[in-house]
């Protein structure tokens, strides 16, 4: 289940949570952390994990890179140390077109809704 960071009022995020959000595996976001050194979630005295907006739009640079377009997490490392703000500009647009999707879906539903 997506978080959807317009109507949330969380500053912090679990663990749990994230990996919902990308429908990963909770080991697999604390693989990433040791792999990718862009993924650094604050964590309380107790060692839990609390993912910010910005830990959330780290992580999903690696998404894109290891399960969308299918980098080796050596060539993700590369890409991120050479192409950081192109791969997070390109993101940033991808996500902005899904949300420009969603409410064009959302539209088309109340339109039809009035016939």
């Amino acid at each position: 289940m997506k978080i959807d960071f317009e109507k949330s009022k969380k500053l912090y995020y679990s663990i749990k949570e994230v990996a919902r959000h990308f429908n990963v595996n909770v080991s697999l976001l604390r693989y990433w952390e040791d792999e990718f050194d862009i993924i650094r979630p604050r964590k309380t005295e107790g060692g839990t994990r609390q993912y910010t907006k910005e830990d959330i739009d780290s992580i999903a640079i690696v998404y894109h890179l290891v399960k969308e377009k299918g980098m080796t997490l050596d060539g993700a490392r590369q890409t991120l140390s050479r192409k950081k703000d192109e791969t997070s500009r390109k993101l940033e647009v991808i996500e902005r077109l899904e949300r420009i999707r969603k409410e064009l879906k959302d539209i088309e539903t109340e339109f039809e809704g009035l016939q």
